[in-house]
């Protein structure tokens, strides 16, 4: 796997906002890489391209969109960011567009959480579905996960996640969480969706796909914040024995997990906005 200069990575949507942006439930990066510019995940909105334009990005052209998995907070900003980016590939697992749900206690109805729009509408706006349930090359430098194998003792998937397959609705094992993974010539940035599967599950993935076992840095939801403090604890001491160098908390991670982390990290760790930009090395 070739080794990118640097990575720069600009926050389009995540659940604080810097100064001039706003925020939302949801998550989308801009990165921008020697060769290559695209998106990953656009947020619940057309709230990503909002803060495009604010941050003087313009996303016309960008023909690539890599999607982390099917919920809405990562996948309906799509049909604004297409009509802002022109047509472009959409990289995701095929399980991206399953019927998604969520139980939510006290409630009777289960809501729906999945990707707002049908295929043929996103096609019609100039998508173009490349879904593959392997890891897949973006560029000499970058690639997706594809799907994360569950090897830590300590991570599981959340049970309230469902997804219906042939009008049944059962437990979502989300197959469809992936990461994007990008080599530098300083270690490995490793970009998070909400990692479904576990953070520290996803890490270890990446090593092996790469056989890269330096972590430059970590940026992305990581879905701790309805984990126990055992399993933030396993988390935090595992970042500490991979020799994480980074750490930059956003979206699911939740404030009691960000303080820990932030408590125990120190320097490493950093709380992401929208409009927050990051260069590595």
């Amino acid at each position: 796997m070739a080794k990118a200069s640097g990575v720069f990575i600009t926050t389009l949507c995540d659940n604080i906002a810097g100064e001039g942006f706003e925020a939302e439930w949801g998550f989308s990066l801009f990165i921008e890489t020697d060769d290559s510019r695209l998106l990953f995940d656009t947020g619940a909105s057309s709230l990503a391209v909002r803060n495009a334009n604010r941050a003087g990005i313009n996303l016309a052209g960008i023909g690539m969109i890599v999607l982390s998995h099917g919920h809405y907070d990562h996948t309906g900003g799509l049909l604004a960011v297409l009509q802002a980016t022109g047509p472009a590939t959409i990289v995701a697992h095929p399980g991206v567009l399953e019927a998604k749900y969520a139980l939510q206690p006290g409630e009777e109805k289960v809501p729906s959480i999945g990707l707002p729009f049908t295929r043929s509408s996103l096609e019609k706006e100039g998508a173009t579905f490349h879904l593959s349930q392997e890891p897949l090359a973006i560029s000499p430098c970058i690639m997706t996960s594809g799907e994360v194998p569950l090897a830590s003792s300590f991570e599981k998937v959340d049970h309230s996640l469902l997804v219906e397959k042939g009008g049944v609705i059962n437990q979502d094992p989300m197959a469809d969480d992936q990461a994007l993974i990008i080599n530098t010539s300083a270690g490995l940035v490793i970009i998070l969706g909400c990692a479904h599967h576990g953070v520290i599950n996803t890490l270890i993935h990446a090593c092996k796909l790469t056989g890269v076992s330096k972590i430059l840095a970590v940026i992305g939801g990581m879905h701790l914040y309805r984990a126990s403090e055992e399993q933030v604890r396993a988390t935090l001491a595992t970042l500490k024995s991979m020799k994480v160098e980074r750490l930059v908390s956003s979206h699911c991670t939740g404030s009691a997990a960000a303080e820990l982390l932030a408590k125990e990290l120190g320097e490493r760790f950093s709380l992401n906005s929208t409009g927050s930009k990051f260069l590595w090395p």
